[in-house]
């Protein structure tokens, strides 16, 4: 390649770099904004997280079809090719965290209609501190490659899965005491859910981050907890959950 195309090679895989950077910071803010809507009993911040997630959707498509572009017209190879390919996959994991930010702030919206219950809303806006750092944590190792702190994100993979099962069980207590409380607690424990899904979309970008920068997958199985008998569990009506 001539040093004209070379250039727009260059400029084309930074273009992609940059956009999942600047998504990232908007699945970031999706997620800590949800919680807060939560925690605040915020209406009005839950519907702008609703409302900004088209951006996110809009973002993932520009960033897919400018990679598969660049893969069909430059044919990147080696560390090229990796960096193209974690774009996709980043972007996708990024989309499917913003729409789980917009689950919880769905669901904000109709706990802000029933009596608070504090002491479990602490105890999701804990989880979704530990969640959102997760996040920053591996968005900051792409944007500076930093194949270590990836690694630290992935390897405490089981500690979002610990305050899971942990709320999973205070929520179970509070709806066998006070049958009252079970369709808030039922809203709480699908928001618990999405974030818990979130902390796997972070691990999933820590593996490509790693894949990303040497080539080679991360070795090993995933940290896990033990599981709770949650997919045994009744399922209540998901229609504030959209995919």
């Amino acid at each position: 390649m001539n040093q004209h195309t070379v250039k727009a090679y260059g400029d084309e895989l930074n273009q992609i770099t940059a956009e999942v950077a600047r998504m990232g910071g908007l699945a970031e803010a999706q997620v800590a904004d949800a919680i807060d809507s939560v925690a605040r009993r915020d209406i009005a911040l839950a519907r702008a997280v609703v409302d900004r997630d088209l951006k996110l959707d809009a973002l993932h498509r520009d960033i897919e079809k400018k990679a598969i572009r660049l893969i069909a017209l430059r044919q990147p190879v080696a560390s090229d090719l990796r960096k193209t390919l974690g774009a996709i996959k980043m972007a996708s994991d990024l989309e499917r965290t913003g729409d789980l930010a917009k689950n919880i702030a769905k669901r904000a919206l109709i706990l802000a209609e029933v009596e608070p219950m504090q002491p479990l809303t602490r105890s999701i806006e804990r989880m979704g501190r530990l969640v959102s750092n997760r996040l920053r944590d591996v968005l900051d190792a792409y944007t500076a490659s930093e194949i270590d702190r990836a690694v630290a994100v992935w390897q405490t993979d089981d500690e979002v899965d610990e305050h899971y099962n942990a709320l999973f069980r205070e929520l179970l207590t509070y709806m066998m005491g006070d049958p009252r409380t079970i369709g808030a607690c039922t809203h709480l424990l699908f928001m618990a859910k999405n974030l818990e899904r979130i902390g796997d979309h972070a691990t999933n970008i820590a593996e490509t981050v790693h894949y990303e920068i040497t080539g080679d997958e991360i070795v090993g199985d995933r940290p896990r907890a033990m599981p709770t008998a949650e997919d045994e569990s009744p399922t209540p009506n998901l229609s504030t959950d959209t995919h």
